[in-house]
């Protein structure tokens, strides 16, 4: 996996790790607040530890997802869902290099 590759996977996963954490340890208000306040709004959201959380649990699961890509077991490259377009070197299982001999 290059950088590039890389990056946009941690991106991914922080977003999405993002979305689990938020969640996780928020209380509503009490009562509604006369002055416009929502209720369901929670009273302390404490963002920037939630934030810090998102990081430590998307670079774990980055690190998996690095770790499983780089060892072989998922592989674009090759297996039937490899890309075997122009500039491919190997055909699709089953059939033959050009077309003319189908």
């Amino acid at each position: 996996m290059g950088w590039f590759a890389g990056a946009v996977v941690y991106l991914l996963i922080w977003w999405t790790a993002l979305f689990i954490v938020l969640p996780i340890g928020t209380r509503p208000v009490d009562a509604a607040v006369e002055d416009g306040g929502w209720r369901g709004a929670p009273e302390k959201p404490l963002l920037g530890r939630k934030l810090i959380g998102t990081t430590v649990l998307a670079a774990i699961l980055w690190l998996g997802v690095w770790g499983v890509v780089e060892s072989g077991w998922i592989s674009f490259r090759d297996g039937w869902w490899a890309y075997t377009g122009p500039g491919s070197a190997a055909p699709l299982p089953g059939l033959s290099a050009s077309p003319a001999q189908n």
